[in-house]
């Protein structure tokens, strides 16, 4: 009888350490959607900073492309949406336009799943027409927040905030109380 007793404690341990070492050998269904999730994300965000620095930074407006962003871009803005490549790109070299000496600093970027979070930083000295604001000369230091959608690795969806009250005081076009 003990030794029945020792051959079926013997038995179930053998078991349990090869199930247990079964277990993480061999990951989970959820376990594997997580790493892909993962993967997906920092690659959304390399692909995302990468694509912005050239932008801005390296004044590469030509980025702004099917290959980087879906064919429906949208930028969420007053008084309405901008939507399309076309559309998105003539909104962003207003920038390009107005603004020479420019940095463009991603202070931070994260996310989860296909949304991103950027936290920027844009300086520059405004020597050209933006928007229909002739050249005032002046410097800008703005920080601000963009909230992004992407869809199979491309930029779908942007949403900029930022505080536009002192970026206009600081072009001098509203004075400081």
């Amino acid at each position: 009888m003990k030794i029945n007793k020792l051959f079926t404690t013997v038995a179930c341990a053998l078991s349990l350490t090869i199930f247990i070492t079964g277990c993480q050998n061999k990951p989970s269904q959820e376990c594997i959607e997580l790493k892909a999730a993962n993967e997906q994300l920092t690659s959304n965000l390399k692909m995302y900073e990468d694509v912005w620095n050239d932008i801005i930074n390296k004044r590469e407006i030509g980025k702004i492309n099917e290959t980087n962003f879906d064919k429906n871009i949208t930028l969420i803005t007053a008084p309405e949406n901008i939507v399309g490549i076309q559309g998105f790109k003539d909104y962003y070299q207003n920038y390009l336009t107005g603004f020479s000496e420019v940095t463009f600093t991603i202070v931070d970027a994260f996310g989860q799943g296909d949304k991103i979070v950027k936290h920027w930083n844009f300086k520059g000295k405004h020597t050209g027409d933006f928007f229909g604001i002739p050249a005032t000369g002046k410097e800008v230091n703005v920080d601000g927040v963009t909230i992004v959608k992407m869809n199979n690795g491309k930029i779908a969806q942007e949403q900029d905030f930022m505080d536009n009250l002192e970026f206009m005081q600081q072009l001098g076009i509203i004075p400081r109380q």
